[in-house]
């Protein structure tokens, strides 16, 4: 038997190894990211359709304990949302996203615009993200 090919059988073996295990641990940032997409997405929903109990429901429960939904957001109304930048995870286990949203306030009936920095933060024990920057600050 010829020695080089049972070499290039290794080869190939260990590079197909190599693969399989990274390719473990990708998947495990991909099932983070698709979370995160997920997150967002949802958050995004309740947001654009009013539902700001919904909303409120993804803020970190540490900054939401004790403390109901502000008053501001019962005559509120949206007109537009827009994702400028995706969510991003710079660091391991935070990402931050950046959206424009149109709104008035119903009483007022003067259109306004805000840029809403989110920062989501992923609780590895919940396998949730969580928005720790709050929610957006209506004027």
């Amino acid at each position: 038997m010829n020695p080089q090919p049972v070499g290039r059988l290794i080869l190939v073996l260990v590079l197909a190894l190599c693969a399989l295990v990274g390719g473990g641990c990708v998947v495990m940032n991909d099932q983070r990211a698709l979370a995160l997409q997920a997150a967002t997405a949802r958050y995004e929903s309740a947001i654009r359709w009013g539902y700001f109990e919904t909303a409120y429901g993804f803020v970190d429960p540490a900054l939401r304990k004790g403390k109901d939904l502000p008053a501001l957001y019962k005559d509120l109304r949206l007109t537009g949302y827009e994702v400028v930048q995706q969510p991003m995870e710079a660091d391991k286990g935070k990402a931050t996203q950046i959206v424009t949203i149109d709104y008035l306030h119903e009483d007022r009936q003067s259109m306004m615009t805000l840029t809403d920095r989110q920062v989501w933060q992923y609780d590895k024990d919940l396998k949730n993200w969580w928005l720790v920057s709050g929610l957006p600050a209506f004027k």
